[in-house]
């Protein structure tokens, strides 16, 4: 079973950057199209940006220009450069596949918490 580890949260004034880093167990990784989600308390899990096994990466509305999404399939990881942090991105972020139905186990997730 592929266990996923996200990492790289924390605290952060609006207009800040920050970079997660998803690191997955196994090597079908790089076979997955993989996506960011985020999550706030109360609220469904909602996908900020997903990228194919290829490289190919689309946004959400709400962070388009801002995220930038990339993966390193040698290394299994998953990366998530957010610049120009707003409050509202306040949210445990977790990493999984696009497909639902090939969704792994869910990790614990890194919080991201934009406040002056």
């Amino acid at each position: 079973q592929v266990q996923l580890v996200e990492s790289g949260g924390g605290l952060v004034q609006p207009g800040g950057s920050l970079r997660l880093s998803c690191v997955a167990s196994g090597s079908i990784f790089r076979f997955y199209a993989m996506a960011w989600y985020r999550q706030v308390p109360g609220k469904q899990r909602e996908l900020v940006a997903g990228i194919t096994s290829g490289g190919l990466a689309n946004y959400a509305d709400s962070v388009k220009g801002r995220f930038t999404l990339s993966r390193d399939n040698d290394k299994n990881t998953l990366f998530l450069q957010m610049n120009r942090l707003k409050p509202e991105g306040t949210a445990v972020y977790y990493c999984n596949t696009v497909n639902k139905v090939s969704a792994l186990s869910w990790g614990q997730g890194t919080q991201v918490t934009v406040s002056s």
